[in-house]
């Protein structure tokens, strides 16, 4: 097969992969407005308010765990006992525990990878390291499952790696992780400042109050998986790897790597790192449609993620929702094309993207 008709082949293939969404306008809920929270990486939702975590603050003031009024205002910090090397997400457990990710690894040169946990009415987190079984990995999507269990999945490109641990966490010794399963990242053509490689990343996770749903994001979009009853690990790394994602579109933020679920489950919500130059960040609310279409999933590539300066050369793709008469979107040709272009090619040339 010559390359040519590889490509359309391929392109074919990718065609049906991109459905266009239900989707609503956010709303805005509140703005974050403070000098210590431009690089907001994770968040979760309570009654009260909301808990973020900025990634790798290069301030001390920043390495801290916020948590914020319902009006996005700072109300209280809890500090971390030692410094973190790359905070880059946030988990709620069911009985209000929080899981803060260091899990982030730009250059993938760490040993070990942490996770703090924070239990209801403790004074400061404490320290859990993990090791991966095949070596190190960037990251910044957290979950934890409805039996308690964190699952972590990667930033690989295209396909992310769904990892668990493989004993019970252990403060004084580095427990391993072992790779349970894959998600596939669906191709869309949503719009977001990193173009077509933005839609390949996993920035985000989210598990929804009752277990029974859970999210991962990109810089594009999210997906959001149906979970059998139980919640437990296994049950999320089926879903994750063999269920058909409801595809929730979230054009157009900065750099969107926070997703949470609100308290009564019914929409996602977002925030983003600052714009640079901006002073204050939206806290957008996504209203999770009744019957949303699910989408297929991608083939497997080994591209690495896209860079800050990719934005300036990105191409812009049409918003997600505009399509010629035939249903088909405008912009899945050029993504089909640019797909089958990093397959066939050995993958796009990509710098490693620079979180501070």
């Amino acid at each position: 097969m010559t390359m040519l008709s590889a490509g359309v082949a391929l392109v074919a293939a990718v065609l049906p992969m991109t459905g266009v969404p239900a989707h609503a306008e956010p709303a805005a809920l509140c703005r974050v407005k403070d000098d210590r929270l431009v690089e907001i990486s994770g968040l979760v939702a309570d009654g009260t308010g909301y808990v973020v975590v900025n990634d790798g603050a290069d301030e001390e003031s920043g390495r801290k765990i916020f948590y914020l009024s319902r009006k996005c205002k700072v109300t209280r910090t809890v500090s971390f006992p030692s410094k973190p090397r790359d905070t880059e997400d946030m988990a709620r457990a069911a009985d209000g525990t929080l899981w803060i990710g260091d899990i982030g690894d730009n250059d993938r040169e760490r040993d070990t990878i942490g996770l703090w946990r924070l239990a209801p009415g403790a004074e400061s987190p404490k320290l859990f390291r993990l090791s991966y079984p095949d070596g190190p990995h960037d990251a910044e999507a957290l979950l934890v499952a409805g039996d308690g269990t964190p699952i972590v999945v990667t930033k690989d490109p295209l396909t992310a790696g769904v990892y668990v641990p493989e004993r019970p966490l252990d403060a004084s010794a580095t427990v391993p992780l072992r790779r349970a399963g894959d998600f596939r990242i669906p191709v869309t053509t949503t719009d977001n400042p990193y173009g077509f490689k933005g839609r390949f990343v996993v920035t985000g996770a989210a598990t929804s109050p009752d277990g029974k749903r859970v999210a991962l994001r990109t810089y594009a979009d999210a997906f959001e998986f149906d979970v059998e009853a139980g919640g437990t690990a296994d049950a999320v790394v089926t879903a994750i790897g063999e269920g058909s994602p409801r595809r929730i579109a979230l054009p157009n933020e900065p750099q969107g790597e926070s997703i949470a679920y609100p308290p009564d489950g019914t929409a996602l919500l977002s925030i983003s790192e600052m714009a640079d130059g901006a002073d204050s960040v939206d806290m957008l609310r996504y209203p999770l449609p009744d019957a949303p279409t699910p989408v297929a999933t991608s083939s497997p590539s080994s591209s690495p993620p896209p860079s800050k300066a990719d934005s300036e050369k990105a191409n812009r793709p049409v918003a997600a929702g505009q399509a010629d008469e035939g249903g088909i979107p405008v912009g899945a040709l050029a993504a089909g094309i640019g797909l089958a272009a990093a397959a066939l090619l050995l993958g796009v040339l990509i710098a490693r993207r620079r979180t501070r």
